[in-house]
């Protein structure tokens, strides 16, 4: 993907969304799992950066299908390293 990324943070979650749970059965007995297992990405860029980001991703995440997730765009005031106290660019 690269795109000017230097790094990211990529979790396990879980949720839900349009899709909801599913169906699973344990022991003949049917029950619904409401929360799916996901994987979140966090990606911080540079404002300049932000639409060549969006469009590899998509580029690599999307399969069309139910579940490919969202890409939520929101601002970070600032940043600030903590072993160094090294602030926003530096960072």
């Amino acid at each position: 993907v690269n795109a000017g990324i230097v790094g990211m943070t990529v979790s396990p979650v879980r949720g839900f969304g349009r899709q909801r749970g599913r169906t699973e059965q344990y022991r003949g007995t049917e029950y619904v799992v409401e929360f799916i297992k996901k994987v979140k990405v966090e990606i911080v860029v540079e404002d300049s950066l932000v639409d060549r980001v969006v469009e590899k991703v998509i580029a690599a995440a999307r399969t069309g299908e139910v579940g490919d997730g969202k890409i939520f765009i929101s601002p970070v005031e600032q940043v600030v390293r903590i072993r160094t106290g090294e602030t926003d660019e530096e960072t």
